[in-house]
C-alpha cells in the first residue's frame, strides 16, 4: 500500500483497542477535544497488542481488566505523521471484561458510553470498529 502522494514510507503502529460493553453502552474516552475514542493505545516492544489494550484501559479509566478476548484486526486510515512520512494504525480489537468505576486519568478528560443513536461525537475509526463489533456480535 502506498501513501496518498506516492512518496515516503508508511509506518505501521501496533495498537491495542479495547471494547468494554456495559448496560449503559460501549465505554469511550476523550481528551480535551471531546472526540471520543475506544480506550487503547500503542503496544510497547515487550507487550502484545492485547496486553497494551488492557494496560491502556487501566491507565485511562482506572478499570481493572479481568480478561480479554480477541475479536478482530482493523486497519486505520493512512495519516501524515508530525515528522516525515505517513503512518497507519494496525488495531487489534479485544473485548475486555473489567471491574471498577471508570474515571478519566492521564490524558483522558472524559469518559462516556456509546450506543447507536447517541449524540456522542466519536471518531471515524471508532465508528468503523464499533460497527464491525456489532456485526461480529450478530454473527455469534
Amino acid at each position: 500500500m502506498s501513501n496518498p502522494n506516492n512518496s515516503g514510507h508508511i509506518s505501521a503502529r501496533r495498537r491495542g483497542t479495547a471494547i468494554v460493553e456495559t448496560d449503559k453502552g460501549i465505554l469511550v474516552t476523550a481528551g480535551r477535544s471531546k472526540v471520543f475514542l475506544l480506550p487503547g493505545g500503542g503496544a510497547d516492544r515487550h507487550e502484545s497488542r492485547t496486553q497494551a489494550a488492557m494496560r491502556e484501559l487501566r491507565e485511562e479509566t482506572g478499570l481493572k481488566p479481568l480478561h480479554a478476548k480477541f475479536l478482530f484486526r482493523h486497519l486505520g486510515r493512512v495519516l501524515k505523521s508530525h515528522g516525515h512520512g505517513y503512518f497507519q494504525d494496525h488495531h487489534t480489537v479485544v473485548l475486555i471484561e473489567a471491574i471498577g468505576n471508570p474515571r478519566p486519568s492521564h490524558e483522558i478528560k472524559y469518559v462516556d458510553y456509546y450506543k447507536p443513536g447517541s449524540n456522542i461525537h466519536i471518531s471515524r475509526v471508532t465508528r468503523e470498529i464499533i460497527d464491525k463489533y456489532y456485526a461480529w456480535k450478530q454473527g455469534i
